[in-house]
């Protein structure tokens, strides 16, 4: 591949890239509005149940980029929509899982299936190849978003 060509491609990707993280963020707004959670809240719970296990704070605060204080404040916002409980771990009484509760957060799932099947559409139309170099991809990114994210965190805030 030609070095203009190349360059051309990276354009074309870093536009594409922004559309579609903005379009994500602005889907995932749309979702929560639906529900009357926040956005955040929303992929905490994507977050939870994908998990295969129940999480402490401190481990949603790690996934999620957030504060100890503030992913306290999700978990407690949705311990208040019936979303999530709090129980003591049995391996080690000083710390406190957060489990999703499963009749609640199937109100949430309900309304992802429904989407999904369009996003499944969209999979379809790729090979078996492709979608292992999308999955690959999307792996690394999330990699990437941890690492940014740290790095966000550690530089001076823009006065």
């Amino acid at each position: 591949m030609t070095g203009a060509r190349r360059e051309r491609l990276y354009e074309e990707l870093s536009m594409a890239s922004r559309r579609y993280m903005a379009s994500y963020v602005l889907f995932n707004q749309a979702v929560a509005d639906h529900l009357g959670l926040h956005p955040t809240d929303v992929q905490c719970l994507s977050l939870l149940t994908a998990a295969p296990e129940p999480l402490t704070v401190k481990q949603i605060a790690g996934l999620t980029g957030l504060t100890t204080g503030s992913a306290t404040r999700l978990v407690d916002r949705l311990e208040r929509g019936g979303y999530v409980v709090r129980a003591p771990d049995r391996q080690d009484r000083r710390r406190v899982l957060v489990t999703p509760v499963p009749g609640r957060v199937a109100r949430v799932t309900t309304l992802w299936d429904d989407l999904g099947a369009s996003w499944q559409a969209l999979y379809d139309e790729h090979t078996e190849e492709e979608l292992e170099v999308i999955t690959r991809h999307m792996r690394r990114a999330e990699d990437l978003s941890h690492v940014q994210m740290e790095r966000l965190r550690s530089m001076p805030k823009p006065e």
